[in-house]
C-alpha cells in the first residue's frame, strides 16, 4: 500500500458546473393533492435547493393567473400559472383548454429560454410544450403518470367506448413522448406497461423518489390494531374492497381504519360503511395537513394499498419510511415495494378475503415477528432516496448518459450500497 502520509488524499472535486434553467410542465401540482402532484413539487425543490433555476407551468388554482414566485417544499420558484376551468365530473381538478397549449407554450419558452423542458404529462400542457420546444431545438425530457385506464370513469364516457379510448389515448400520447429525448417513469414494470401500450423503447425506470428523514418510525407496541389508508378516494384504488375486508376480520381485533384523503367517492364509502355497520371503525380523515399525515404514519400498525392501478404509489414509500409493514394488491408496480413476506404481502386485487386474511396475519404477528417487517420496510425503500432521484435527472438534463437506479431489490436482497 503506499505511504499517504503528508499528502492530501482527498479527490479534486469536479468543476462547478452551470446551473441550468428547467422549465417544468404539469397538468397537476400542488394545491393538487395527487401521486404527480407531489413528485413534481418535490423534485422542483430539490432541483432549486441545487441552484437550479426551476419555472413550472401549470394550470391555476383559481380564476387567478398569471406569473409569479411560489413556495414549495421550503423552496421559491417561479410558477406561471395558466387560464383554467375546473372539470366538474372531477371532485377538484383544473386545466387548461387544449387548444391554447401552443401559444401559451410559446409564450412562456421565450420569456424563460429554458436549457431544458421536463413535462410531466403529455395531455395538454405538456403536449404543446414539446412541439414548441422540439422547433426551438431545446432538450425535452418526459415523465408519464398517467394511466387512460385511470382517467376514463371521469370521461362521462359509456361503456362500450372505453377499450377506444384507451386505445386512442394511447397512441395520442405517443406523439408527444416521441419529441422527447428521454422518457422515464416510476418503475420498471410501469416502464414495460408504458412500452407495451405506445410501441416506445428505452423508457427510463426512475422512482418517484422519497426523503426517508421526514417521516418517524416508531418500534414501540401499538395499544390498539389501526390500518391506514392514504391516497385519493377514488375507484381505482378499489377502497370498497378493504371496507368489505375490515368486516371480515375476527371481532377479537377491534381492528380500527384510517382513511386519508379525499375524492370523488368519499360520500359513496361513507355510505358504503353505514351499510356493512363498520362506521363506527372507520375513520374518514380527508385532506390533512403534511404534519397530520406523518402522525398518522406513525401511529399506525399495518398499511393497506388495494389499488390496482400503481405506477409506484408515493404514500406507499411513505408507510414504508415510517416503519410499516404494508399489505397491497398484486398489481402494477405494488410488488416493486411490497416484497411478500419479507416487509409485508400481497393480496389478490379485488379479494376481500384475502385481503382480510393478510391483513390478520399481520396483526396478529408477536412484536419481534412485527418489528422484522417494519425493518424490512424501511430497508427496501432506502433504496429510493430523492437524493439519488435529482441526480439522475440532473444527468438527463444534461444529455449525460444515465443507469437507472437499482429500486427493484429482490426479496431478501438488499438495493447495493
Amino acid at each position: 500500500m503506499p505511504d499517504t502520509s503528508g499528502t492530501n488524499t482527498t479527490p479534486p472535486a469536479p468543476a462547478q458546473r452551470k446551473p441550468l434553467t428547467i422549465l417544468m410542465g404539469c397538468d397537476t401540482f400542488p394545491p393538487d393533492v395527487n401521486g404527480a402532484a407531489r413528485f413534481a413539487e418535490r423534485l422542483a425543490a430539490g432541483l432549486v435547493e441545487r441552484g437550479h433555476d426551476v419555472h413550472i407551468v401549470a394550470p391555476a388554482a383559481s380564476r387567478r393567473h398569471g406569473t409569479w414566485v411560489e413556495e414549495h417544499e421550503g423552496r421559491k420558484m417561479t410558477a406561471h400559472r395558466l387560464r383554467s376551468w375546473r372539470w366538474y365530473p372531477h371532485d377538484w381538478l383544473r386545466f387548461a383548454l387544449p387548444w391554447t397549449s401552443k401559444a401559451n407554450a410559446r409564450r412562456v419558452l421565450d420569456e424563460v429560454k429554458p436549457d431544458v423542458v421536463h413535462f410531466q404529462s403529455h395531455i395538454v400542457i405538456g403536449r404543446g410544450l414539446a412541439y414548441e420546444a422540439q422547433k426551438r431545438g431545446i432538450r425535452i425530457i418526459a415523465t408519464n403518470h398517467v394511466m387512460p385506464e385511470n382517467i376514463i370513469e371521469f370521461t362521462r364516457l359509456p361503456k362500450f367506448l372505453h377499450h377506444t379510448f384507451v386505445s386512442l389515448a394511447w397512441k395520442d400520447a405517443r406523439k408527444s413522448f416521441d419529441r422527447a429525448e428521454a422518457i422515464t417513469t416510476p418503475t420498471r414494470r410501469a416502464a414495460e406497461f408504458l412500452e407495451k401500450s405506445t410501441g416506445l423503447r428505452g423508457v427510463h425506470a426512475i422512482s418517484c423518489g422519497i426523503d426517508a428523514q421526514n417521516y418517524t418510525p416508531d418500534f414501540a407496541p401499538r395499544a390498539d390494531n389501526s390500518i391506514l389508508f392514504v391516497g385519493r378516494v377514488t375507484g381505482e384504488k378499489q377502497i370498497d374492497v378493504l371496507l368489505k375486508a375490515m368486516t371480515l376480520l375476527p371481532a377479537s381485533l377491534d381492528a380500527k381504519l384510517e382513511i386519508v384523503g379525499g375524492g370523488d367517492q368519499l360520500k359513496n364509502l361513507q355510505s358504503m360503511a353505514e351499510t356493512l355497520g363498520i362506521a363506527d371503525r372507520v375513520t374518514f380523515l380527508g385532506y390533512v395537513t403534511d404534519e397530520e399525515l406523518r402522525d398518522a404514519y406513525t401511529r399506525a400498525t399495518v398499511f393497506a394499498m388495494p389499488s390496482i392501478a400503481e405506477l409506484q404509489s408515493i404514500a406507499t414509500m411513505e408507510a414504508m419510511a415510517s416503519a410499516l409493514p404494508v399489505v397491497a394488491a398484486n398489481a402494477m408496480a405494488l410488488p416493486h415495494l411490497v416484497h411478500d413476506g419479507e416487509n409485508g404481502h400481497l393480496f389478490r386485487p379485488g379479494d376481500a378475503q384475502d385481503l382480510a386474511d393478510k391483513l390478520e396475519s399481520v396483526l396478529t404477528l408477536p412484536q419481534d415477528e412485527l418489528d422484522v417487517l417494519k425493518n424490512a420496510s424501511l430497508r427496501i425503500v432506502a433504496s429510493h432516496d430523492i437524493q439519488t432521484t435529482i441526480s439522475t435527472f440532473e444527468s438527463l438534463y444534461r444529455g449525460e448518459p444515465v443507469a437507472d437506479p437499482v429500486t427493484d431489490a429482490a426479496p431478501g436482497v438488499p438495493a447495493p450500497e
